[in-house]
């Protein structure tokens, strides 16, 4: 009983510590995300501007705006007008963001995933310049569809093009079963062909 009660003691001062850490890290994290600002032109990195945008402007309206250096630009400010449209951050075209790739998911499944952005440091926009959004998964693990063909042409009587997308299990009948008597290895060379036969591990092809 008393060995029991010092693991739940140790346990709740650990998970204690460690959550004082991570609130300590993320904090760490959000006073240092402009300290690049002191090392660049603040003019050229939005993130290190402070721009007002009208307050009756509509949803991707051209407006000049007046952007203000942040602190860490240093003692003298700089204040500089920009055009921008009129937009938060999280509504930005695709082409002003990137998003950190995923890959915990299936490219075969419909279900969004969620990810952080961040907008270019070019574009101005309203709002928090990080934020989340779900985007469809388009990962890839390194497989390359030319050479899934050219084995599956080649080789794909011995299951090489199966065995080189982890497909183990079907690649290992197809070798013994010779490709099926050239059967399997046709439809496998129209399957990978169209897309239909992907890696196993659920990536797409490079």
């Amino acid at each position: 009983m008393i060995r029991c009660l010092l693991l739940v003691a140790a346990f709740v001062v650990f998970a204690g510590e460690t959550t004082k850490r991570l609130g300590s890290a993320t904090s760490s994290s959000r006073v240092n995300s402009r300290a690049h600002c002191s090392r660049i032109d603040c003019q050229t990195d939005a993130s290190c501007l402070l721009c007002k945008f009208p307050l009756d402007c509509e949803l991707d309206e051209l407006v000049n705006v007046n952007c203000t250096s942040v602190k860490e630009c240093g003692p003298n400010q700089i204040s500089v007008n920009r055009d921008a449209f009129c937009r938060y951050c999280w509504q930005s075209d695709p082409s002003d963001y990137d998003c950190l790739p995923q890959s915990n998911c299936s490219t075969t499944s419909t279900q969004l995933v969620l990810t952080e952005c961040t907008v270019h440091p070019n574009v101005i926009c309203k709002g928090r310049r990080t934020f989340n959004k779900r985007i469809r998964c388009s990962w890839s693990s390194g497989i390359s569809w030319a050479k899934a063909m050219f084995l599956s042409v080649t080789l794909g009587g011995f299951g090489a093009d199966r065995f080189y997308l982890g497909l183990w299990k079907s690649a290992i009948g197809k070798l013994f079963s010779f490709g099926g008597l050239g059967v399997w290895t046709v439809v496998d060379v129209v399957l990978i062909a169209t897309g239909y036969i992907r890696p196993a591990d659920g990536s797409m092809y490079m």
